[in-house]
């Protein structure tokens, strides 16, 4: 307690700027979820105040961003979509999901995982980022221009159909369920399809075309409609916003510029009196637990979003951890991953309690923090209740914020999170893969796939691609490189190494030697198969040192096992020279020492294996010679 209160001026005032430049950016990114400007500050205000207090990297400032959100978003628009487009009746099922992932993220902490995300292949983050951008810059183009499809007439009327072969199908469900689905009891269903009013259709054809025009293939079909009827008042607003961030960072950085926009731009429309789109309104008094996720608990309901909600964890384990990595670097300090990880569980598990979008920690807010004078966990924390503040003294005040300022701010966020690096050092990076004539960079084909899948498909099922093809590649070039360095040549042919050189001439055609340069895995298993074939008959002993092989897997064990047994049916000897600690638990785990090589053949040094063959020698000759 004592070193929280030890830089207590510096803390407070990091906190404070700390959380002013997160108040913009936690309402949109709760506009953006879906769930409205309160769940974005709800996260904001509760995953900055626990992840702070119980994480292991003091100057953090958490809460939700925009890897996050995009996610957040899929997670969300796909629960809305199978409870009839109601937020009321998935928001249990979704804070549940939001819950789950904290509580893995809490898991992984515990179990000591926070060390090994750092082995996330960089093509992967790279095009999961610039995905990221890609998104959440398409798809605040409708509300920048102010066009909202379910609320296009004309647009809306082509889903009528569809909306009542919908209703109808409901009926029948619910009949079904009801066990008075038969025959006799047919006008039943006739008169429940009668009470089908005209606003039931139209309500179910606003959530079709609501659904249908989201994400980024969703905003390019219906661009063209948008363009036919932009509300100019709320893209002059947009506009306006986007202009006064990039205008005023160059005047100075020392305020948020985004901060900036919202007031002036909002002041400037609430003050005049335009005609302009409000976001939905901020509920007023202290955030209530949201039980309703405890009383109308269903397993069915989150058991297609466990993986989801895995992913989500990973995510927030990710992006909090690289942030964490620049703080160390700004303050000279070492964060404890682990220790994090737990943090941010906590408080995504306490957001989602409370209605909030879950979130990480926050690059920009923990630099603004440091810059602005915060060292302890205090700095943090002080985020979170200066957001609770504004909540509490200024909720129906920010609730006449217009929509279209927030999607200005958004387009901002897009265009930063994109991984520019990435993308510059596309042309550069060496073309190691091809198929027929045509090259390719194997790191680019990865980052693209990442990018184009998660920006037209599904964000959780594009990371997963990219990790396949990221780990088969990177397998395959393993495999590949082992192969290549360990092929079998007779000392007169191969160059050997240093304690090779004064090998007795008598024996360089009779001796072959392989040298194993790499792990003998799955990936490398092929190559290492031929070794037996590459071996003349003519030859009397293989030797294979094992002094660079530092790993072998069972199928690597397997591929050995069954060259070995080839060599010695064809009555060669085997000698093992150099066999490190892990490669030779797996051998006598599996009685391949001494079954097959014998410990008389095993041997430390390769002197050592030299003085064996020249006993050999000699004593075949004396044999020989008797």
């Amino acid at each position: 307690m004592k070193n929280l209160f030890s830089n207590l001026r510096g803390d407070l005032f990091g906190g404070i700027t700390a959380g002013i430049v997160a108040l913009p950016l936690a309402l949109a990114f709760g506009v953006s979820s879906g769930l409205g400007p309160s769940a974005g500050l709800y996260g904001a205000i509760f995953i900055s105040f626990f992840a702070a207090l119980f994480g292991g990297t003091n100057t953090q400032i958490s809460g939700p961003t925009a890897p996050m959100t995009a996610v957040s978003m899929v997670i969300i628009a796909g629960i809305v979509a199978i409870n009839d487009g109601s937020i009321e009746k998935a928001l249990p099922a979704i804070l549940i999901v939001f819950l789950l992932a904290g509580l893995m993220q809490i898991g992984l902490g515990l179990m000591g995982i926070g060390k090994y995300i750092r082995y996330i292949p960089y093509p992967v983050v790279s095009g999961f980022m610039t995905a990221i951008g890609v998104i959440i810059l398409v798809t605040q183009i409708l509300p920048s221009v102010g066009y909202y499809p379910k609320e296009d007439d004309e647009f809306v009327s082509q889903y009528k159909p569809m909306a009542e072969e919908i209703i109808l199908d409901n009926i029948l469900k619910e009949e079904a369920g009801e066990g008075i689905l038969v025959l006799e009891d047919f006008e039943e269903t006739i008169k429940r399809a009668g009470g089908i009013t005209q606003d039931d259709m139209i309500k179910e054809a606003r959530t079709l075309a609501k659904n249908d025009a989201s994400g980024v293939i969703g905003t390019i079909k219906v661009l063209p409609r948008a363009l036919q009827n932009i509300n100019w008042l709320e893209l002059i607003l947009a506009l306006s916003t986007i202009g006064i961030i990039y205008g005023f960072k160059k005047i100075t950085t020392a305020i948020p510029s985004a901060l900036v926009a919202l007031i002036v731009v909002s002041g400037v429309a609430y003050g005049f009196g335009f005609d302009y789109r409000p976001i939905d309104e901020i509920p007023s008094g202290f955030p209530v637990p949201n039980l309703d996720i405890f009383t109308d608990f269903k397993l069915g309901s989150i058991t297609p979003y466990i993986f989801t909600a895995l992913t989500l964890a990973l995510l927030g384990a990710i992006d909090s951890l690289l942030t964490s990595v620049v703080a160390d670097n700004m303050t000279k300090t070492k964060h404890q991953p682990n220790k994090e990880l737990v943090g941010q569980g906590i408080g995504n598990s306490i957001a989602a309690i409370f209605g909030g979008i879950p979130g990480a920690g926050a690059t920009i807010r923990t630099v603004v923090n440091i810059n602005a004078g915060g060292k302890t966990k205090l700095s943090g924390m002080t985020a979170g209740v200066l957001l609770l503040i504004i909540l509490l003294a200024m909720g129906p005040i920010a609730s006449q914020i217009p929509a279209a300022v927030l999607a200005g701010i958004l387009i901002t966020v897009g265009i930063g999170v994109m991984d520019y690096k990435g993308l510059k050092a596309i042309p550069s990076l060496p073309k190691d893969l091809s198929i027929g004539p045509i090259k390719f960079s194997s790191e680019v084909t990865i980052m693209l796939v990442v990018l184009v899948l998660s920006s037209i498909w599904n964000l959780v099922y594009a990371v997963g691609v990219g990790l396949v093809i990221a780990s088969l590649m990177f397998m395959k070039k393993m495999g590949d490189l082992t192969a290549e360095r360990s092929d079998v040549k007779t000392l007169e042919q191969e160059k050997g190494w240093a304690d090779e050189a004064n090998f007795p001439k008598n024996l360089k055609d009779k001796v072959f030697i392989k040298h194993i340069k790499g792990p003998l895995f799955f990936g490398s298993t092929s190559e290492f198969q031929a070794l037996a074939n590459q071996i003349p008959r003519s030859a009397s002993t293989v030797i294979i040192r094992m002094d660079r092989m530092q790993y072998m897997d069972q199928s690597g064990l397997y591929t050995l096992e069954d060259v070995l047994i080839d060599l010695l049916n064809s009555n060669i000897e085997v000698l093992f020279v150099d066999v490190l600690d892990q490669p030779r638990y797996m051998m006598e785990r599996v009685g391949l020492i001494p079954d097959l090589i014998p410990l008389e053949r095993i041997f430390d040094t390769f002197d050592e294996c030299i003085t064996y063959l020249n006993n050999k020698t000699i004593k075949q000759k004396a044999e020989a010679s008797a």
